[in-house]
């Protein structure tokens, strides 16, 4: 006979607690093979899974505003002028006229317009030949009119190159796909300069920025486009990488030198930069570089390439130097950058944002009752908030967001003093569930920068505006692919970022590319770094 089992020496608690570690542990492996099978279908060119569905905190904890009973939409007002036919109509003898009834109807008209122009040539006594010019606006065998509508079409209608040039010959213009992309990337340096003028206004005017950045291709190979904005503009810049590094340079705004002022060398303090390198570059007479290879040359005269040491003295030095530069050209000046928590963007002032926080609460993967009811607790439903009568959607975290929206409307001494305690009393909490412990004690070592709010209520509480910003590359990457030449590269990002800071401005994208090229007829539109900078003044 088989010999009888021996008894389990474990209680029932204890084992209860074994497996929910195995299944936290089963969690995190299916999370694993999740990412596993997603870069496999990157790779295969198919679709990845689907990302989880927002939360919803920040619509849960913003005011609904109710639209009042039986209003309807309002009067159309039109945009152009208004020209007036009458419209007549056979009546019997002896009918009596009692005026008009207006009728109002919008209509797009779109032709094809071709002008010879014979340019007059005349042969002056000194022997020039002197020609009429041509009309403003008119560069090679396409006028403004036409290059305006390749651009918005292109660059706002997400319209791709066949379908764009199928519409131009179906309208009747004789065009072929090759003049199509040059009037899309050729000649464009004034739209390349003005953007590069609004990342520097927009840098140098603003209180804070927000940063995100999303998968690129350019060359045939994988790239990323990073986004930096505000309220008051947008700028978008792709580059082949996503470090720290690559994040200053793109905030220099142009600028390609490397200074080692105050700035610089606090960064490099800051970042575990041992003293004696420190002094070593504090110390020399050169403190300017005008570019890359001047600075390579400066770091391996004082030595500090041959230093084998963690972390990276050249590393450090360098994002310092950068520091140093968007310092020394007036950009950030005390301004806050809001992220995602994405280790590139954490320079400067920083703040964190709360919906990514929350988020990771919310993704939480629960498998008892017990940890649902943790889970519940800290960001959903709990027993007293129920018997409260509070609104179900508002748990300790989603209350807590609510209470900070009402502090950024009206900051008073007494809240900003009681927020700190309540983030302690939520995030120190301990629920018993592993998991959610351990998140809640790394959301805690964030308190600094997600509660930056507190001492500058004009910031945003999310990066909401940035991926708003960046789905517009998004949608680009999907419907054109990725570009193959720098120019194609560095004109998208142009005009996506300048379509999107006029939207921000109040200004149609439409008027302004009219403007810029010298359309006939078009309104007059300043330059956009203009009017960043008049909206960065204090009122």
């Amino acid at each position: 006979m088989p010999a009888p089992a021996a008894p389990s020496s474990l209680s029932r608690c204890e084992l209860e607690a074994e497996v929910a570690a195995l299944r936290e542990e089963n969690a995190a492996l299916k999370q694993l093979i999740a990412a596993l099978r997603d870069e496999n279908a990157r790779l295969k060119g198919l679709k990845a899974r689907p990302a989880i569905k927002p939360s919803g905190m920040e619509d849960a904890t913003t005011p609904k505003r109710h639209a009042k009973p039986g209003r309807r939409r309002g009067k159309v007002v039109p945009r152009v002028a208004v020209e007036t036919q009458v419209l007549r109509i056979e009546v019997p003898p002896g009918s009596q006229f009692k005026g008009y009834e207006t009728y109002q109807v919008q209509e797009l008209e779109i032709r094809a317009r071709v002008v010879r122009y014979r340019r007059e040539r005349w042969l002056t006594p000194d022997g020039r030949t002197i020609v009429a010019p041509l009309p403003e606006g008119t560069r090679g065998h396409f006028g403004p009119a036409l290059r305006r509508w390749v651009l918005m079409q292109y660059h706002q209608g997400q319209v791709t190159v066949e379908r764009l040039l199928a519409q131009l010959q179906a309208i009747g213009i004789n065009i072929s796909k090759r003049e199509v992309m040059r009037l899309l990337i050729e000649r464009q340096d004034a739209f390349l300069s003005e953007n590069q003028e609004v990342l520097q206004a927009g840098l140098a005017a603003a209180d804070w920025i927000s940063a995100d950045d999303t998968g690129a291709r350019h060359r045939g190979a994988n790239a990323v486009c990073t986004q930096i904005g505000n309220d008051n503009f947008a700028w978008f810049g792709t580059t082949g990488s996503k470090s720290r590094q690559n994040f200053l340079e793109l905030l220099r705004a142009g600028h390609t030198d490397y200074v080692v002022n105050d700035a610089a060398l606090e960064y490099m303090r800051e970042h575990g930069l041992s003293g004696p390198v420190v002094r070593r570059l504090a110390g020399h007479a050169q403190r300017q570089f005008a570019d890359q290879a001047a600075w390579q040359r400066h770091l391996q005269q004082l030595g500090l390439t041959a230093l084998t040491v963690t972390p990276n003295p050249v590393q450090v030095a360098t994002e310092g130097a950068l520091w140093g530069a968007v310092a020394a050209h007036g950009f950030l000046n005390e301004a806050v950058i809001v992220s995602d928590d994405a280790g590139q963007f954490n320079v400067g002032d920083h703040a964190l944002c709360w919906i990514h926080a929350e988020r990771l609460v919310h993704k939480l993967e629960t498998f008892t009752e017990q940890q649902r009811a943790a889970q519940q607790q800290v960001r959903g439903l709990s027993r007293l908030t129920a018997l409260l009568g509070i609104s179900p959607l508002r748990g300790l975290i989603w209350w807590f967001y609510a209470d900070l929206k009402a502090y950024q409307a009206k900051p008073t001494a007494r809240r900003r003093s009681e927020l700190p305690a309540r983030f302690d009393r939520i995030f120190e909490r301990r629920t018993g569930f592993a998991s959610l412990d351990r998140l809640l004690r790394r959301l805690h070592a964030n308190k600094a920068e997600l509660l930056k709010v507190l001492d500058h209520p004009e910031i945003p509480l999310h990066t909401n505006g940035s991926e708003n910003d960046i789905r517009c590359q998004v949608t680009k990457r999907h419907v054109s692919g990725g570009t193959r030449t720098d120019v194609g590269r560095d004109c998208r990002d142009a005009f996506l970022g300048l379509g999107k800071t006029c939207r921000k401005l109040g200004i149609s994208f439409w008027n302004y590319l009219g403007a810029r090229l010298g359309v006939p007829g078009a309104p007059d539109v300043p330059r956009l770094a203009k009017l960043i900078r008049c909206r960065g003044q204090p009122a």
